[in-house]
């Protein structure tokens, strides 16, 4: 529960999520109601301004991702709707399918994937060539008849250094993808700012490569692949005019800190990622992770939310672990600002919603999906003309 205090409102000092560590206390200052309440002002006055802004902002401070995140629940999906009201059609789902264009056979030891030949023992997964290139535009026309207006392609590859072959059939995939009217997004591992131009010549829409984590817990995830790596091969999609697709996983053994440090890390960056895929661990048998317990819902949608109040023009996307989610709980999401999913047969090498069973959900809830290339940068006079 809420009160209003001189036109701010003020979450209850009884609300179950702590209170944002803010100002951050001195060794000297003992606890006490006056400052508790001092905080609670203070992150309130932070949302207010956070919701009102009519444009994406790249400073944000980590205190001030800690004072959103914090939020009671329920007020901070309620904010974080009417954001998204202002920045997207509430009603648009982007409907985006997934292709495991190449599986197994990876170098890295990411705790959480089956594909790495680390684990292949305990997983049994093993790895295949690269699919042709007319099988892939085959599963791509098969996924845009079924409503899919993006088509994704991931290869299990640390990189792309000598792979020319590869790069060349991935490009004429991309071209051919294109050519059918979809967008198109890719992810390869690592590249170059010449594999990024190369790729983004061909058609490119967007390139996925998540952080996962914040920068502090990453080293407990993996070891072969650093934080800045992961950074760098950002900074060749963003300069080679490819929308970043960049995101987290949720229930690696991860604190709610953590979780801030992701959303501070993709929300510095000099431009907010076109797409931030938001997944949940899917526990692997035979991975490092995979007895790790399931993420709680509740983590599910508050990352979501405050994502989309601090990046309010993002595409928010439910990824894996969507399968796990009730209907009513998938709709609170896209409540709480949350306008793209995976759909179709498989993810990668885990399961996915189908297409006839998303096609029902959106018509019990009036959802529709988002077509090829509509989202557009969003302007400062169309965000204050759709003000109520």
């Amino acid at each position: 529960m809420s009160t209003v205090v001189a036109d701010r409102l003020v979450p209850s000092p009884a609300s179950p999520a702590p209170p944002p560590p803010l100002p951050q206390q001195s060794h000297h200052e003992t606890a006490s109601p006056v400052n508790d309440v001092e905080r609670q002002q203070r992150a309130a006055r932070i949302l207010r301004d956070a919701v009102a802004a009519e444009r994406p902002r790249h400073d944000w401070a980590r205190e001030e991702i800690s004072a959103i995140f914090y939020q009671p629940l329920m007020e901070l999906s309620y904010q974080a709707a009417s954001v998204h009201r202002r920045f997207h059609n509430p009603a648009d789902v982007q409907l985006c399918t997934l292709m495991n264009i190449k599986t197994g056979g990876c170098t890295e030891d990411c705790s959480y994937c089956a594909q790495s030949t680390r684990y292949q023992k305990g997983t049994g997964l093993e790895a295949k060539r690269v699919e042709t290139v007319e099988s892939v535009l085959e599963a791509a026309r098969i996924a845009k008849e079924n409503g899919s207006t993006r088509f994704c392609m991931g290869a299990a590859w640390r990189d792309m250094r000598g792979r020319k072959n590869s790069l060349r059939n991935v490009k004429e995939m991309v071209t051919g993808v294109r050519a059918m009217g979809m967008e198109v997004c890719v992810t390869l591992g690592m590249i170059d700012d010449e594999q990024a131009k190369e790729l983004k010549e061909a058609g490119l829409t967007a390139y996925n490569h998540n952080v996962d984590t914040s920068r502090e817990f990453y080293p407990s995830i993996i070891s072969t692949r650093t934080y800045d790596e992961r950074l760098k091969t950002l900074g060749h999609v963003r300069d080679a005019g490819i929308n970043v697709c960049s995101g987290g996983i949720l229930g690696l053994g991860e604190t709610s800190e953590d979780r801030i440090g992701l959303l501070h890390t993709v929300a510095t960056l000099p431009s907010h990622p076109e797409s931030f895929p938001v997944n949940a661990l899917v526990p692997i048998k035979g991975t490092p992770l995979g007895d790790r317990k399931p993420i709680e819902f509740t983590s599910m949608l508050r990352t979501i939310a405050a994502a989309r109040i601090i990046m309010p023009a993002t595409i928010i996307r439910i990824a894996a672990g969507r399968k796990t989610m009730s209907e009513e709980q998938q709709a609170m999401c896209f409540m709480a600002g949350a306008n793209a999913i995976f759909t179709g047969e498989k993810m990668l090498t885990t399961e996915c919603n189908g297409w006839d069973e998303d096609a029902a959900m959106f018509g019990r809830w009036g959802l529709q999906p988002m077509k090829s290339f509509q989202k557009s940068p969003v302007s400062a006079g169309d965000v204050a003309a759709r003000r109520v």
